[in-house]
């Protein structure tokens, strides 16, 4: 019963068909392949952006830390939530590709609201020449702590945004499971609100390794194009990062793993709710909950195989009814039986 992560499952099996199609013959390398311009042409399309710069790269670490380096200098600063990715799990890479650059918490939990960032943008270019200069905004779409974004919420982030004349990066590691959970387009989520690069994820939702580096004005194509091959993320045999992108938008098989991700957590969700023994720290809104359970029950179910993340607390010290988090998260792979019987050894 694996509930750990989404980047826990396997490849689904018409992608994998799709790295087997590729695996034939001679191509072109670093990205001057068939593939690689059929997948980056199903991209915009999805986008509807037929003039958006698209570049592939194998992690999300990459995507994000590509992007917003070309998005904020040296001396400048990103503004994002406390608990954004690129602050809590990315190990500085951001800074490390931006050259220094630095991260500006917002202040607040993982959504952002718009008096907090435009307070802390305000709040930057105060010390002149001593102090960074204002940088991008990076929105986490899923957040961290599993709320997805309305679109009114982003469209208001991006005004904030656009008033101190800065460009805005979505970090849609869990692009596919917010556009789902909100049932709009591409485009409606990102630059119809005014958005202005995306990283676009496939790999928590099906794909081996590759997520999509999406920039709808192209004039920063040869800039993304030097960082990535200077900072070692341009791919030889690119073909097979394609592969990947052409399989898993095929037929809007990134929608269908989605829903059903999304889907699995909605099963979860209902069997827990409603039991004293199980608290949610938070609305789910996709496929990620935080749930207190007391520790005795943590032990029960990890001793039966349950496998996923204590958020906070230890779980061999302590009195076995003191209330731990625990973070569960489902994929398109997770069988519906593994869910039922997570449920039934809570409920036992």
């Amino acid at each position: 019963m694996f509930f750990a992560s989404d980047n826990g499952g396997p490849v689904h099996p018409a992608i994998m068909a799709a790295l087997g199609s590729a695996n034939t013959d001679h191509a072109s390398g670093y990205g001057n392949d068939a593939a690689t311009k059929a997948a980056q042409d199903a991209v915009r399309a999805v986008f509807e952006a037929p003039e958006a710069m698209v570049h592939f790269v194998a992690t999300g670490t990459a995507a994000n830390a590509l992007a917003l380096a070309c998005l904020c200098p040296p001396w400048g600063t990103v503004f994002c939530s406390p608990v954004a990715h690129v602050q809590k799990d990315e190990c500085n890479a951001p800074e490390f590709f931006m050259g220094g650059a630095k991260l500006t918490l917002v202040p607040g939990t993982d959504r952002m609201t718009p008096a907090a960032l435009r307070a802390s943008i305000a709040a930057e270019e105060s010390r002149g020449i001593h102090g960074a200069q204002r940088g991008p905004v990076t929105i986490t779409q899923v957040t961290e702590m599993g709320h997805v974004y309305t679109l009114d919420e982003l469209r208001a982030l991006v005004a904030v945004a656009k008033e101190f004349g800065l460009p805005v990066h979505l970090d849609g590691a869990r692009f596919a499971n917010a556009l789902v959970a909100l049932n709009c387009t591409a485009a409606e989520m990102t630059w119809k609100l005014g958005i202005d690069a995306v990283s676009f994820g496939g790999t928590k939702n099906g794909c081996m390794g590759v997520e999509a580096v999406v920039f709808f004005d192209p004039a920063k194509r040869q800039e993304f194009e030097y960082r990535r091959k200077r900072g070692a993320h341009l791919f030889s045999k690119h073909r097979y990062l394609a592969a990947q992108m052409q399989g898993y938008l095929k037929d809007d098989l990134w929608l269908t793993l989605a829903r059903a991700a999304n889907g699995r957590m909605a099963r979860l969700v209902d069997g827990l709710r409603g039991h004293n023994w199980a608290r949610f720290v938070n609305e789910p809104h996709a496929n990620m909950a935080f749930v207190q359970m007391p520790r005795a029950m943590h032990r029960r179910l990890q001793g039966a195989g349950a496998y996923y993340y204590i958020w906070e607390g230890d779980l061999d010290h302590g009195p076995d009814d003191e209330m731990l988090t625990c973070r569960l998260v489902t994929d398109w792979s997770l069988p519906e039986a593994d869910i039922d019987r997570f449920l039934m050894l809570a409920r036992a």
